[in-house]
């Protein structure tokens, strides 16, 4: 087996997507019966001793390149009818290979393909999105469905709601769970210590939100929910919001503004990649409420934390959190306001909730997602 996979996505800061690629072309690597891996960024082939972290590494200005491209209705048109044409030129003798976009697109290519879909946040939630990123992302993606052989999704939930959506056959489709890094892990106090000083955190004295800020988080309901709490409880356990700044925010920055000035919320911004896990796990509660999501990764890097999650029961949560979360309707402000309580207060919970987490977070693993993701390559090849 011959394999072509797209590595696009990573590029720095390693977030979501290009997490997911990094680690799958990490762990490819060990399947047998891929005869040759190759790694195909931009228009080139990676032949680095490490390929993958040169493309962390080397992207920053390129990115924001691509970022200033597609902003432009006029280069932004102009991109998409030239990149594929150039990612079709360079897969020009590869007619042999199965090539794999990690990222909803696919170039023409002369062998079969696979592309991966995450989630329908582009075409379900439009509004949460920049109006030139939800027209630019719909013209690659019908062109995508147009080529591909066959699809992978992360979750069960996302593999019904494509085939739906599309009308696109559910035996194309196979859901591949994804995993979260190993630097999600319980720690040792002494290890915790310096990045909860460096950031104003005392071990288990605060609940954690991770994700960027944006409508379909449902940051809103979770600020009521938190304002429910009693004062003493708040000012005990304050929240703390880490993620993008986001977009369409600005009434809900101004509301994380105003409980930052009452003393019972943090926005810390982004974190750099080494420092988030030693925050999860210094965690007394991570409360993830959000409406929609292609998979859940940071419900999943709480539970394997070590850290009780309450999260919202929509889309596929449930299927990433299975019994280890406390759940509810996630316009459920109440419920919401005394899972939170319990889980900041009720040790007996909280010991229970620990355990299952870490029992749900060891059923996904980056080998598992790997060699479930070979196997949808020996069946497009089949």
């Amino acid at each position: 087996m011959k394999v072509i996979l797209s590595i696009d996505p990573v590029r720095f800061p390693l977030t979501g997507i290009g997490r997911y690629t990094y680690e799958l072309a990490k762990h490819l690597n060990e399947i047998e019966g891929i005869e040759q891996l190759k790694f195909l960024s931009a228009y080139r082939f990676r032949s680095l001793p490490d390929p993958l972290q040169a493309a962390v590494t080397n992207t920053l200005s390129s990115n924001k390149l691509r970022q200033t491209v597609l902003k432009n209705p006029v280069t932004r048109g102009l991109y998409s009818l030239v990149s594929p044409l150039l990612k079709q030129h360079a897969l020009r003798d590869y007619a042999d290979h199965v090539y794999h976009g990690p990222n909803f697109y696919l170039p023409p290519v002369a062998g079969p393909s696979v592309c991966t879909f995450h989630d329908l946040s582009i075409f379900t939630w439009a509004h949460c999105h920049p109006p030139e990123r939800v027209k630019y992302m719909r013209k690659e993606i019908a062109a995508t469905l147009k080529r591909a052989n066959m699809l992978i999704t992360d979750t069960e939930t996302t593999r019904q709601e494509v085939a739906a959506y599309f009308s696109w056959p559910l035996d194309k489709i196979r859901a591949v769970p994804l995993a979260c890094s190993d630097d999600f892990r319980p720690r040792d106090i002494e290890a915790l210590i310096p990045v909860l000083t460096k950031y104003g955190l005392t071990l288990q004295g605060y609940s954690l939100y991770v994700g960027t800020i944006e409508p379909r988080k449902n940051l809103d309901v979770l600020l009521d929910a938190y304002a429910l709490l009693p004062q003493a409880v708040r000012q005990q356990w304050p929240l703390i919001l880490i993620g993008y700044h986001g977009w369409r925010n600005e009434q809900l920055h101004a509301r994380i503004e105003a409980a930052m000035a009452e003393g019972w919320a943090r926005y810390l911004g982004f974190v750099e990649a080494d420092e988030l896990p030693l925050i999860y796990a210094g965690a007394q509660v991570f409360v993830f409420p959000s409406l929609y999501e292609g998979f859940g990764l940071p419900v999943l890097e709480a539970m394997a934390s070590g850290i009780p999650v309450v999260c919202s029961n929509a889309s596929t949560l449930p299927e990433v959190a299975g019994e280890a979360a406390a759940m509810c309707d996630p316009q459920d402000v109440d419920t919401l306001s005394e899972l939170i309580n319990r889980a900041l207060q009720d040790e007996g919970w909280r010991e229970l909730a620990i355990k299952k987490g870490l029992q749900q977070a060891a059923k996904f693993s980056w080998q598992r997602c790997a060699k479930e993701t070979t196997a949808v390559y020996k069946e497009v090849l089949a």
